[in-house]
C-alpha cells in the first residue's frame, strides 16, 4: 500500500490532537484565553519575534486616509501609493517587492484576503479601516502557524467585536477635497447568548490622476451564538463592490513631464470588483486550559478590468523604440481623450473562488514537566481560478458584454489548486525564558490548463503545466524576560511562497502548444534578534536586527511576466519608540513623541543571471523598490478634555526600478518611464481629534501631504505620481 504525504501528515496531526486532549484530562494548568480572530497570543511577552499592534485608539487618533497611512509608522513596512485610496495595496516588508502585496500575507480575523492565496497572491482588497478594531503586523517568529506566504511578514485585520451589553452602534460622515466623501454606519445588539451586528460603508472620490474616480461599498453582517456553556458559533457575511476608473498603465517620460496627473484614457479605463465572503467559526472550550476552534471560509471574487493602453510611453516588448507618448494599442493611435472615445481595448474578466476549513487546538499543558502553551492545527484549502481576456478595436468593446460576444477571445486560463497545511508549535516557559519550536508542512498541487492563448486554441499536455510540492518549514524562537517589562528575543524560520503564474501566457510554436514559463517556489531563511521594552515610565521602544537569505526570488520581468531571480539577501535594523511626557511628569497635559526608522542596509541580488543583459539580474545590484531608509516622526498633544492633535513627517529614500528596466535599450530607457531611480520624498501629515467629555459625538480632521509635494511613487508600469494634498474631516455619533 502506498501512503501519500498528506495522508501521513493528516494521521500525524490527528494523533497529536488526540494525545494532547488525553493529556488535558489529567492536567489542571489554566491556559490564557486565545483570541478567535487575532494571530498574536495574549502573552505578548513570550512572543519571540518582532511585531506591531495598531489598536483602535491609535486608528481613531491618527485618522488615516487609507491602510497605507495606517501602516506608515510601522518599522520595516514599505507601502507604495499608486492610487488615491489604496485599492490595489502595495506593501513590502523588510525589502520584499511591494507590488500588490504578493509577499506579505494579508488576513482578516485569520482568513486569507488575496485574490487566491496560492494561485494569484495579489491584494485588490483589504478590510476597510472602519471595520477594524486593531491591526497586527507580525514579521518574525510565529509565521509557521499561517501560510502559504511566509517569506515576508503577516498583517491581520481584526474586525470589531459585537456589542456585549444591549444596543450599540455609530454613524460617521466624512468629507474632503478631491470630491471625497464617506459614510459609515454600524448597529448591533448583543448579550449573554450572543448577538448580531450590521455594518454599511460607502466611500468615493477622485483619484491621483485625472478621471480616476472611485466608488466602493461594503455590507457586512456579523453574528455570534452561544449554543452552550462551552460552545460558541461566530459567523460573518460580507459583500464588497468596487467601481473605479483607474488606468493600470503609467506615463512615459515626456507625458509625465508635460502633466504628471494626466490619464488620457481614464474616462474609459475601468476596474470593477465584487467580492462575497462567508466566514464561520465554531469555538469549543474543552476546559479552562484548552480550546478547539474550527474555521470555515468561502470567498467568491469577480473582477474585470478594461484598459486601452498596454505599454507606457509607446514602449512594447517587441523591441520597438519608445516614443515617450502612449499609444492605444488596439487602434495604434495616440493616446488622447478624443482618440480614446473612438477606440476599443481589452477586458480582463477573472473569477476567483476559494474555500477552506481549518481545525485548530490551543492548549496549555505540562506534558514534559514544563509549563507550556501549544498549538496544533491543519487546513484544507481549494481554489478555482478562471482568467479570460477579450480584445477589439471597436469603441463598442468598451462594453464588457459586447467584447465578450463579438471581440477576440484572446486568453482562457483555468487554474485549480488543492492544498493541505499542517502545523504545530509549542512554547516552553522555563523561568524567565520562553522557547518556541514549531513546524509547518505545505502540501499543494496547482493544475493549470491553458485553453486559449494569443487568440488560439491550445493543445497542451496538462502534466507539463502543473506544480506539485511538499515543503517542510521549521521555526524556532526564544524570549527572555529577566528584566521588568522588557523582552529580549531571537528567532529563525524557514519561509515559503508557491510558484507564481505569469499574468499573460503566450502561445507556443509548431504544435500550437502554449508556453507556461513556470517559476520555481521561493524559499527563504529568516533570522532576527531584538528587544522591546517599557521599563522606563512613559517610554516604550523596540529594536530589531534582521537578515533574510532568499532563494529563487520571483521578480517582475516586464510585459506581465515573472521569473526567478536566484539568490538575494536582505538585512537591516528596525527602531521604534514613543515617549509620553504626561506620564513621566504625572500631568494631564500629555505631549508625546513617537517615531520609527528602518535601515535596510542590504537588499541585493546575490547571484548574476546567465541572461543578465536581458533581465538585469546582476550580483550586488539593489533589489527593486527596496528603499534603504524609511522614517516617520510625530509630535502630539493629548488632554482628558478630549483633545488629541499631532503633526508628523514620513520619509522614504530613493528606490531602484525593476531589474529588466535597468538594461533597456537607450531610447526605451530614456522615454518609456520604466527606467531610472525613484527619488526620495518627505511628506508632512497632521491630525486633530476632539471628543468632549461625556459626549457621544466626536470630531476629527486630518491632512496628508500637507505641503502638496509632487513626487514619483512608482515606475512599475510607467511613471505614476503619488497623491497630492488630501484633507478630510468628519463627525462620529456613537450610541
Amino acid at each position: 500500500m502506498q501512503f501519500k504525504p498528506r495522508t501521513i501528515a493528516s494521521a500525524v496531526a490527528s494523533a497529536m490532537m488526540l494525545m494532547a486532549l488525553t493529556a488535558h484530562a489529567k492536567d489542571q494548568i489554566i491556559a490564557e484565553q486565545v483570541s478567535v480572530s487575532g494571530i498574536l497570543p495574549d502573552r505578548l511577552e513570550s512572543v519571540p519575534g518582532a511585531f506591531s499592534v495598531i489598536d483602535e485608539k491609535e486608528l481613531k487618533e491618527s485618522a488615516p486616509f487609507s491602510i497605507r497611512e495606517a501602516l506608515t509608522r510601522t518599522p520595516g513596512v514599505h507601502s507604495v501609493g499608486e492610487d488615491s485610496f489604496g485599492l490595489g495595496l502595495n506593501i513590502g516588508v523588510r525589502g520584499m517587492d511591494p507590488r500588490r502585496t504578493s509577499r506579505t500575507l494579508l488576513l482578516e480575523d485569520g482568513m486569507p484576503l488575496f485574490l487566491a492565496p496560492y494561485g494569484d497572491p495579489s491584494a485588490h482588497y483589504s478590510t476597510p479601516l472602519e471595520r477594524v478594531q486593531r491591526i497586527e503586523i507580525v514579521k518574525g517568529s510565529g509565521q509557521v502557524l499561517y501560510g502559504p506566504q511566509t517569506v515576508g511578514g503577516m498583517i491581520n485585520f481584526v474586525s470589531r467585536p459585537l456589542p456585549a451589553n444591549g444596543l450599540a452602534g455609530s454613524v460617521t460622515a466624512t468629507l474632503g477635497n478631491n470630491d471625497f466623501s464617506g459614510l459609515h454606519a454600524n448597529v448591533g445588539y448583543g448579550g449573554e447568548l450572543g448577538g448580531v451586528m450590521l455594518d454599511v460603508l460607502q466611500k468615493k472620490g477622485d483619484g491621483i490622476r485625472k478621471n480616476h474616480d472611485f466608488d466602493v461599498r461594503e455590507y457586512t453582517l456579523k453574528g455570534q451564538l452561544k449554543i452552550s456553556e462551552r460552545q460558541t458559533i461566530h459567523a460573518k457575511l460580507s459583500q464588497f463592490i468596487e467601481d473605479s476608473h483607474i488606468s493600470e498603465t503609467g506615463l512615459g517620460t515626456l507625458e509625465y513631464a508635460e502633466d504628471k496627473f494626466q490619464a488620457p484614457t481614464g474616462k474609459n479605463d475601468k476596474f470593477e470588483q465584487e467580492r462575497n465572503t462567508f466566514q464561520l467559526q465554531h469555538v469549543f472550550a474543552i476546559n479552562e486550559r484548552s480550546k478547539l476552534s474550527t474555521q470555515f471560509y468561502r470567498v467568491s471574487n469577480k473582477r474585470a478590468s478594461f484598459r486601452q493602453i498596454n505599454d507606457p510611453g509607446g514602449f512594447d516588448d517587441a523591441g520597438n523604440n519608445s516614443t515617450g507618448y502612449s499609444v492605444i494599442d488596439r487602434c495604434s493611435t495616440a493616446a488622447t481623450e478624443a482618440n480614446a472615445a473612438t477606440c476599443g481595448g481589452r477586458w480582463r474578466p477573472r473569477e476567483y473562488d476559494y474555500w477552506g476549513i481549518e481545525p485548530r487546538l490551543d492548549f496549555s499543558h505540562n506534558l514534559f514537566g514544563i509549563e507550556s502553551d501549544a498549538v496544533i492545527g491543519l487546513r484544507y484549502h481549494a481554489e478555482d481560478i478562471r482568467r479570460n481576456q477579450f480584445r477589439d478595436a471597436s469603441p463598442l468593446a468598451q462594453s464588457q458584454a459586447w467584447a465578450e460576444q463579438f471581440g477576440t477571445h484572446r486568453e482562457d486560463i483555468r487554474i485549480d489548486t488543492k492544498a493541505w497545511s499542517y502545523y504545530a508549535q509549542n512554547t516552553f516557559h522555563v523561568g524567565n525564558w520562553s522557547l518556541t519550536p514549531g513546524v509547518r508542512v505545505e502540501d499543494y498541487e496547482i493544475r493549470t490548463d491553458i485553453v486559449r492563448a494569443d487568440g488560439e486554441e491550445q493543445n497542451n499536455p496538462e502534466s507539463n503545466l502543473n506544480n506539485r510540492q511538499t515543503v517542510v518549514l521549521p521555526g524556532f524562537g526564544l524570549a527572555w524576560n529577566g528584566i521588568a517589562k522588557t523582552t529580549l528575543f531571537a528567532g529563525v524560520h524557514k519561509g515559503f511562497a508557491p510558484p507564481r503564474p505569469d499574468r499573460d501566457i503566450n502561445e507556443g510554436s509548431g504544435a500550437n502548444t502554449a508556453v507556461a514559463d513556470k517559476t520555481k517556489a521561493e524559499e527563504s531563511t529568516n533570522w532576527e534578534m531584538g528587544l522591546r521594552s517599557s521599563y522606563f515610565k512613559g517610554v516604550g521602544f523596540e529594536a530589531t536586527l534582521f537578515h533574510t537569505d532568499f532563494d529563487e526570488i520571483v521578480i517582475n520581468n516586464g510585459a506581465g511576466t515573472f521569473i526567478n531571480g536566484g539568490e538575494s539577501k536582505m538585512s537591516g535594523l528596525e527602531l521604534a519608540g514613543r515617549v509620553d511626557f504626561g506620564r513621566i511628569f504625572d500631568t494631564a497635559h500629555n505631549v508625546y513623541i513617537m517615531g520609527s526608522y528602518t535601515n535596510l542596509f542590504t537588499a541585493k541580488f546575490a547571484r548574476s543571471s546567465p541572461n543578465a543583459a536581458v533581465d538585469g539580474i546582476v550580483n550586488g545590484d539593489r533589489l527593486p523598490y527596496a528603499p534603504r531608509h524609511l522614517a516617520s516622526l510625530n509630535v502630539g498633544y493629548q488632554h482628558p478634555f478630549g483633545i488629541d492633535a499631532r503633526v508628523g513627517v514620513d520619509y522614504v529614500s530613493s528606490q531602484e526600478p525593476d531589474s529588466f528596466a535597468r538594461v533597456l535599450p537607450p531610447v526605451d530607457a530614456a522615454l518609456s518611464g520604466l527606467s531610472g531611480t525613484i527619488p526620495s520624498y518627505t511628506l508632512v501629515n497632521a491630525s486633530l481629534r476632539y471628543k468632549p467629555q461625556g459626549s457621544k459625538v466626536s470630531f476629527f480632521l486630518s491632512g496628508h501631504n500637507l505641503a502638496n509635494k509632487e513626487y514619483l511613487a512608482t515606475r512599475v508600469d510607467g511613471m505614476a505620481a503619488g497623491r497630492t494634498r488630501q484633507i478630510l474631516g468628519g463627525v462620529t455619533y456613537a450610541f
